[in-house]
């Protein structure tokens, strides 16, 4: 079972807001969620950089030298779960995202959700946002 910490939506800030929502999709996708998330929110970029993702099964396999079918495996996960991702980070943000980028690395057991988003106008006011 996945646990992800519930938050009031208008209390949270924007980046647990996001690092929850991927927690979440993960965990709801593989069946284990990351044990720790970090987000970073900049101008035009997202970041989330997870931490302790593999499964049992997954360890077990990278145990047995199959790193390989490991690493193929996340990158599936991560285009089945890509609209939903990009839908998450579209709905807190309320800006568009126009790329999406993901990777992972066996040792140490780190992911990478990367995602651009649609620029601005001059007033900051975000002209391909989300409605």
């Amino acid at each position: 079972m996945c646990v992800v910490r519930t938050e009031n939506p208008q209390r949270s800030s924007p980046s647990a807001a996001i690092s929850n929502c991927v927690v979440h999709l993960i965990c709801e996708y593989t069946g284990r969620g990351p044990t720790k998330a970090h987000t970073t929110i900049s101008d035009c970029l997202v970041t989330v950089l997870l931490q302790d993702t593999m499964t049992k099964g997954e360890r077990s396999l990278v145990r047995d030298g199959e790193s390989d079918l490991v690493l193929s495996t996340r990158k599936a996960y991560q285009r089945t779960m890509r609209a939903d991702l990009v839908a998450g980070i579209e709905q807190i943000l309320q800006r568009k995202v126009v790329a999406f980028m993901s990777d992972n690395h066996i040792d140490p057991d780190l992911a990478i959700e990367a995602f651009v988003l649609a620029p601005t106008d001059r007033n900051g006011a975000a002209p391909q946002a989300v409605r």
